[in-house]
C-alpha cells in the first residue's frame, strides 16, 4: 500500500511571537531575526524533499515557504489559516488576564468561541477538512511527499485531534520553522479518520526549541 508523508511546518518567527501577542489573522511578516533563523535551519539541518508545498494564505507562511522550498510548486490553502482570535487579536495574556470573556474562553476549551472571532469546533472542522483536501489532491496528483507551511495552532490542534499517538495539543507545540511529519494511508484515513505522527522536522533539530504555545487552546501567532 502506498503511504503519503505530509510535513507540517510552522512559519518563521514574527515580532508578535517575540512580544507574546495573540495574532491569528493579522497579516504580519516574518521578522528579520526570523528570516535569519529559517536560513540557518535550512542550511544546518535536513528538511524533507517534497513534490509540492501547500501553504496558509498569510504572509508569514508564504515567506517561510519561499525560504525553505524556493523551487517547489506552491498551492495556497485557506483552510490552513490561523485561528481567528477576534477581540483578543493583538493583545497579550497579561493584558487579557482580567477580561471575563477571555477567562470563559480559556476555561471553555476548544469548543469555546472568542468574542468577534472563531468557534473552536468550527476551527477543528476547517483544519481537518484542509488535511483531507490535501490528501485527496496528493493521491490524485500522485504526490507522496508534501509540505504544509502553516501555524502552530493549526499543527497542535490537528495532530491532537486526529493524530496517533493521542496526545494533548500542548504536546505538539513546535518552534518557528519546525514541525512534524505525519504518515497517511487511504485505509487509515478513510476508515478511521486518523494519521500517524511519524517524525520531527527538520532532522536533527530539537522540536521544542522556541515553542510559543502557552496552553493547549491558547496559541500565540502560531
Amino acid at each position: 500500500m502506498i503511504t503519503y508523508k505530509i510535513h507540517l511546518i510552522r512559519h518563521g518567527l514574527t515580532e508578535a511571537n517575540q512580544a507574546g501577542r495573540y495574532i491569528g489573522r493579522t497579516d504580519t511578516p516574518v521578522c528579520g531575526e526570523g528570516m535569519e533563523e529559517l536560513r540557518t535551519l535550512r542550511d544546518t539541518y535536513e528538511y524533507p524533499v517534497v513534490q509540492k508545498v501547500y501553504v496558509s494564505p498569510l504572509l508569514r507562511c508564504r515567506q517561510t515557504a519561499e525560504v525553505l522550498y524556493p523551487d517547489s510548486f506552491t498551492q495556497v490553502m485557506e483552510a490552513f489559516a490561523e485561528y481567528d482570535f477576534g477581540d483578543f487579536e493583538g493583545k497579550t495574556m497579561e493584558e487579557l488576564k482580567d477580561n471575563e470573556d477571555f477567562r470563559r474562553w480559556v476555561t471553555g476549551g476548544l469548543q469555546g468561541t472568542v468574542p468577534g472571532g472563531e468557534n473552536g469546533g468550527e476551527f477543528m472542522k476547517r483544519i481537518i477538512l484542509g488535511i483531507h483536501d490535501v490528501f485527496q489532491d496528493m493521491m490524485k496528483q500522485k504526490v507522496t511527499s508534501a509540505a504544509v507551511i502553516t501555524h502552530g495552532g493549526v499543527i497542535m490542534n490537528l495532530l491532537s485531534g486526529v493524530g496517533v499517538p493521542k496526545r494533548e495539543p500542548i504536546d505538539y507545540a513546535v518552534g518557528n520553522g519546525r514541525g512534524f511529519t505525519i504518515v497517511m494511508t487511504p485505509q487509515m484515513w478513510m476508515r478511521d479518520r486518523c494519521f500517524e505522527v511519524f517524525d520531527v522536522v527538520p532532522k536533527g533539530e530539537r522540536i521544542g526549541s522556541n515553542a510559543g504555545a502557552l496552553d493547549p487552546f491558547i496559541t500565540l501567532d502560531e
